[in-house]
């Protein structure tokens, strides 16, 4: 007997936690009788269904979310086809609301594991066990009395929630998550009730024990995984557990292991903010969720913010320099019409995180805002992942308009590519949203959003932009957008935009020529020769400080260069920028 425990995740490099939750809860006298299955939404339907008749299982059980409910559907239309004796169960937030119409709409479909699966499904699967013979016991002789499970039959009894610590840990090995990102919870619920979270729903929060939680991650770092991310929806709602588990962290860190947290900035004291501040760059990533700043907005959808102390927060924790912060916008909320957005992401861009994700509304089934939907005038689409069209404060129009912004922070900031030339070209506009809204509209008029051009091509097209704006400024964004360029890769051929470097060939080899003899900038490199080193690094001559960290003030030329030495060994470990030191005139 086989039970095949399904996902179809978003990315290669997701994986889905539910499945080696609910593999681990079964015990280990249940083990043999399960197997795991991950595909992608980019793998091809038939290819899913091809994969899953060689496997032969006799019951299958799709994990479903916003992002592969589509997909899930059309391979339980198929699946019966091929499998015709395979029983097929679904389970996961998609499936927990509007059970009995999901049932309705595929006849196919055994039954659904509403909420909570763990045990649940080790009682299903004891039952199916017990049923074919396999010597295992079951406590219930009918699936109808099986709590948690939603049949042709109806509902059975609601499933209590379990205690954290009676979860056992999910990874036996990694073997099979290898250049995946690892997922973890240490809580369960949410103390907030935002309106369109479906943490809105469950009133109660769970905390993992401490003790627990640091067996487990020691697994990880000893493991010397890449990148631990903690799914629990507010992290530091109990400051207590997460002060222990950051201080755990931090005595413990391998110098690899990169951990990502949800937090409320708003509710996080000095002490926290000291403990953040002294680890070690790159060993942590926050992602703190504004949604918005309009007030009356955020009282709608049950969100007691402070956004002034999310502004300090965050400042605080970008003077560390330390920490990974990436904030949320959410667009299409209660209140929230075109302009009050604007004013929105003006407020956080303001805030300067290292990402910030323009989201838009999600009406999720179960939640409070998908209830007050037609109060709101919210229109949105019928099929996942649901996300608004238009409300009563926004039109379909300019949620269009939104979306090209959108992309051009994705593009633009969120690449952390443009770094330099960003804070200069801003000072163009009122504010950083009328930058991003234009070169949208710069991008619709060159037919850009349906011709996407490739990564290394966006410096050019910057270049365009700027150049329609003021024209004169053309050698200044020539030098920033060099700078950028080879801040972040090493290219072996030389940008269109950039000013040739033959006139100062002779002076840049002079420098590597010392540097072989007398090592001052480049001792890291002390073992290879002069010639080895410069295509190792490289050296560029700018007029303008491009250089300095703040792009205010007046922009003159200088009549003598500035020669930039960039440091490909030496990048850093938030942004992935090569170190950039301006060489002085007696060192060259």
């Amino acid at each position: 007997m086989q039970f095949l425990l399904t996902a179809v995740n978003a990315r290669y490099i997701h994986s889905n936690p539910a499945l080696y939750s609910l593999r681990a809860y079964a015990g280990e006298a249940l083990k043999p009788y399960i197997a795991l299955a991950e595909y992608t939404i980019n793998n091809r339907m038939e290819e899913i269904l091809g994969d899953l008749y060689k496997r032969k299982p006799d019951a299958i059980g799709f994990s479903c979310y916003i992002w592969n409910i589509g997909i899930v559907r059309e391979l339980v239309r198929e699946l019966p086809k091929v499998l015709p004796k395979a029983d097929i169960w679904l389970g996961g937030p998609e499936v927990s609301f509007e059970s009995e119409k999901l049932l309705g709409e595929l006849p196919m479909v055994k039954g659904i594991m509403a909420g909570e699966g763990e045990e649940t499904f080790r009682e299903l699967l004891s039952f199916y066990a017990c049923r074919s013979g396999e010597g295992i016991s079951c406590r219930y002789q009918r699936m109808e009395d099986i709590p948690g499970l939603v049949l042709r039959q109806g509902k059975t009894a609601p499933r209590e929630l379990l205690e954290m610590d009676r979860l056992p840990f999910p990874y036996e090995e990694l073997k099979d998550l290898k250049n995946k990102i690892i997922y973890y919870e240490a809580s369960r619920g949410c103390p907030f009730r935002c309106s369109y979270c479906l943490s809105a729903c469950e009133r109660k929060v769970r905390l993992r024990s401490t003790d627990m939680v640091k067996k487990e991650l020691q697994f990880f770092l000893e493991k010397r995984v890449p990148q631990v991310k903690f799914t629990d929806r507010t992290f530091n709602c109990s400051p207590v557990h997460a002060m222990e588990i950051w201080q755990y962290i931090k005595e413990h860190d391998n110098g690899v292991t990169n951990f990502h947290f949800e937090i409320a900035a708003d509710i996080m004291d000095e002490e926290e903010l000291a403990l953040l501040k002294s680890l070690r760059p790159g060993l942590v990533q926050l992602e703190i969720g504004v949604q918005s700043t309009n007030g009356r907005t955020l009282k709608e959808i049950n969100r007691s913010t402070d956004i002034r102390k999310i502004t300090s927060v965050t400042e605080a924790l970008r003077q560390g320099k330390n920490i990974h912060i990436h904030l949320d916008l959410i667009a299409g909320l209660p209140f929230e019409g075109y302009e009050s957005f604007a004013r929105s992401f003006n407020e956080v861009y303001a805030m300067k995180p290292q990402q910030l994700q323009l989201g838009f509304l999600k009406v999720l089934k179960g939640t409070p805002i998908w209830e007050k939907a037609d109060r709101y005038g919210i229109v949105y689409l019928d099929k996942p992942p649901y996300e608004v069209l238009y409300t009563k404060w926004i039109s379909y129009g300019e949620v269009l308009k939104l979306k090209q912004v959108e992309e051009m922070v994705e593009l633009y900031y969120n690449s952390n590519q443009f770094v330099s030339t960003l804070p200069v070209m801003e000072k163009m506009f009122s504010g950083p949203f009328a930058m991003y809204e234009k070169l949208a509209d710069f991008y619709e008029e060159k037919g850009y959003f349906i011709n996407a051009p490739a990564r290394s091509y966006r410096y050019q097209l910057l270049l365009e932009f700027a150049m329609s704006l003021a024209p004169e400024m053309e050698a200044l964004y020539r030098e920033l957008l060099t700078f950028d360029y080879y801040l972040r890769e090493n290219a072996k051929s030389r940008p269109t935009f950039s000013r040739e470097l033959s006139v100062w060939r002779e002076d840049i080899w002079h420098f590597y020529q010392k540097e072989e003899k007398e090592p001052s900038l480049l001792k890291a490199y002390g073992n290879y020769h002069a010639r080895q080193t410069m295509k190792m690094t490289h050296m560029d001559v700018f007029f303008y400080p491009v250089w300095e960290e703040e792009k205010g003030g007046e922009w003159t030329p200088r009549e003598k260069p500035g020669y930039v030495l960039f440091d490909y060994e030496n990048r850093d470990p938030l942004t992935g920028q090569a170190n950039a030191q301006v060489v002085m005139e007696e060192d060259r």
